[in-house]
């Protein structure tokens, strides 16, 4: 642990500009983001007494190394940083909200040429429009049987478009008219752009335009005596009405807004926000946010300050579209007319921010905090991420294992293959007990020969010699450069575990040795009798197994085993499925899908002469002989390659 006066920087330095400062640490790895309206009271603040510090924060003061900041003319400028700062280093001590669920979004990929509806989880993709998010997949998934009805949008994956675009027929959704099939040609692109624009439309809430267009030409329809033609447009009519029964009407007609609201104990605080567009309820979501995290760094503010951070995270990624005209908050952020400048940036208008008092909006209010509180109780009864049982793990680690402080990030290793065929390995990585997705790692072992490797301590040591050397060649330069992102292997951790016993854990060691990496601890965890294993001793150490510590490892060796295992599954089907056009040098995955389209199979591209080749496009005369020669095809007709000219 550093001591705070050692990089406290001198009052003078620090101007009274508004600014966002970071905290990094010993590895110059970003730890914590924050703003301020004068940099200069903000900053000398955490460099007061540490025991009257909130002990959250004594801990970021004293795990930092240094600290620096950026001045900006304005306090919307300062929170536009601020955001970008905390989305690119995802500092371990700012405020994490996690979504007390995964949920779905009904979305259409509007980037793609036929634009497709679908229902997706998780990240939001680039290009795509999304709508919710739902409680259920199934509630998207019946709405949007319901709407397909009148917007014939295309729903199939992308292997079953191109099937149908081959065999010139369509699936079944095409053959009863809930697709328009533009698999087949039925409807133009363009044509098919504008069925999936007018269903976005009718799903942000845009729903009268569509109601009273059918209401017209049903009426039309019975008017010139085409009555089933009418009866067709009465049956859209009522799947239109059908979905929008599904949604609730809360406010009026008019009404886009955003209503968030909390509930909290002493440790944790639940968040729910419900999306109204046209007076409806399009969707629902919530997170769950530990206290002290909020209520430390000088954010006395309290539940000002979840919201002001709360509204960050969901509007900084999302288009102006996606910013409703209200925002309705059960408190106002610390600073709020820097966030209604910053919302009405986002939106491209004004936006109204603020506390509902009275009437339907309140009452709706009063809706979502009762969602917050039953959310929270959910999340009590299964608190799998709880703050409390993490650090008792990590406590429990250094005590049973000898370290000088809890083991911040730690890194597992795994190698998976059959019979020393297809051998890969896996790195999986904890930090502050809570899994760290984005620095997984897998590794092709190259040290074997002919796809085969020695033993598995073999294939470990050149896999920790290839993290190693990289956290070595990256330590003197944490970020790329050229590109300004972190470098992948640029911080060491300070435990690694190994699956396996003895061996496993002395060939690690071997390598850190070699290495002269120092300040990291390796260990193994055993599969029989969970025994940890540390280098040179001749008796594993015995965790009891109620230890949180150990369950903390065995989740970590499975997951580095999960990782590994379909890495080399998926090495193992492309190995099966290879084809022998792999071996015809310069022909790549486009050109050989070009040549199957056009002969069906290898056995007809041997049988077929170069001028048969040369009709494909993409491949040249010289490519037709080189895939002739390859292929082994006899009495072949020959190519001058320079001029392309067939030889007798």
């Amino acid at each position: 642990m550093a001591d705070p006066a050692s990089y406290r920087p001198r009052p003078g330095q620090i101007p009274v500009d508004p600014g966002v400062y970071r905290f990094r640490d010993a590895h110059g790895r970003v730890i914590y983001v924050g703003k301020a309206k004068s940099l200069r009271p903000r900053l000398s603040s955490y460099f007061q007494d540490v025991a009257a510090l909130h002990p959250r924060t004594a801990t970021m003061v004293r795990t930092a190394t240094a600290v620096e900041w950026t001045v900006v003319a304005t306090e919307v400028e300062a929170l536009q940083l601020e955001y970008s700062w905390i989305k690119e280093f995802d500092p371990r001590f700012n405020v994490k909200y996690r979504d007390d669920k995964s949920y779905p979004f009904l979305a259409v990929t509007l980037d793609e040429e036929f634009p497709r509806a679908q229902v997706l989880r998780g990240a939001k993709r680039k290009g795509t429009r999304y709508f919710g998010p739902y409680s259920h997949a199934w509630a998207i998934r019946e709405t949007l049987d319901l709407l397909l009805r009148v917007f014939p949008l295309r729903t199939c994956s992308m292997g079953v478009f191109k099937r149908a675009a081959q065999t010139g027929r369509p699936c079944l959704l095409g053959y009863i008219d809930k697709c328009a099939a533009p698999c087949v040609g039925r409807v133009t692109p363009d044509e098919h752009r504008a069925i999936a624009e007018d269903f976005c439309a009718f799903m942000a809430g845009d729903t009268d335009p569509f109601v009273r267009r059918l209401e017209r030409d049903m009426r039309a329809a019975a008017k010139d005596l085409e009555f089933e033609r009418a009866a067709r447009l009465r049956d859209d009519l009522g799947a239109l009405y059908k979905a929008l029964e599904r949604s609730a009407v809360v406010l009026g007609d008019s009404t886009d807004a955003d209503v968030f609201a909390i509930a909290q104990d002493e440790l944790e605080a639940a968040v729910q926000v419900f999306h109204v567009r046209r007076g409806r309820v399009r969707g629902q979501r919530g997170w769950v946010v530990e206290k002290d995290q909020w209520e430390s760094f000088g954010e006395r503010e309290g539940a000002a300050a979840l919201v002001e951070r709360l509204l960050q995270q969901v509007y900084g990624d999302r288009a102006a579209e996606d910013v409703p005209r209200e925002v309705l908050v059960p408190s106002l952020p610390t600073d709020a007319g820097t966030m209604v400048s910053w919302l009405s940036e986002r939106r491209g208008s004004a936006v109204d921010l603020r506390v509902p008092r009275r009437g339907d909006k309140r009452a709706l209010m009063e809706t979502v905090r009762r969602n917050a509180e039953q959310a929270l109780a959910r999340h009590k009864v299964a608190r799998a991420g709880d703050l409390t049982a993490r650090s008792q793990a990590l406590q429990e680690l250094q005590d049973a294992l000898g370290l000088d402080e809890a083991p911040l990030r730690i890194e597992c290793f795994d190698v998976s293959h059959v019979q020393g065929t297809e051998v890969v390995a896996s790195m999986v990585v904890v930090e502050d007990g809570l899994p760290r997705k984005s620095d997984y790692r897998r590794f092709i072992v190259r040290g074997a020969v002919d796809g085969t490797a020695r033993d598995d301590t073999a294939a470990m040591r050149e896999v920790l010699s290839r993290r190693f050397a990289r956290l070595t060649e990256e330590a003197a330069q944490k970020v790329d450069p050229t590109t300004g992102e972190r470098r992948r292997f640029a911080y060491p951790p300070n435990l690694v575990v190994v699956d396996g016993g003895l061996p496993q854990v002395n060939a690690a060691y071997e390598v850190l040795t070699r290495l002269e990496v120092t300040g990291v601890t390796v260990v193994g965890l055993a599969k029989r009798l969970e025994e940890i294993w540390v280098p040179g001793s001749e008796y594993p150490v015995i965790v009891p197994r109620t230890s949180e510590g150990l369950y903390l490892l065995q989740r970590l060796r499975d997951e580095a085993h999960r990782f590994a295992i379909t890495f080399h599954r998926a090495r193992r089907s492309a190995a099966m499925t290879r084809s022998t056009l792999d071996d015809v040098p310069g022909l790549g995955p486009s050109r050989q899908a070009a040549l199957l389209r056009a002969f069906g199979s290898v056995k007809k591209i041997r049988a077929a002469g170069v001028a048969d080749l040369v009709a494909v496009p993409g491949i040249g005369p010289a490519l037709a002989q080189v895939i002739l020669d390859t292929l082994g095809t006899p009495g072949a007709p020959a190519v001058n390659v320079t001029t392309g000219e067939l030889l007798d």
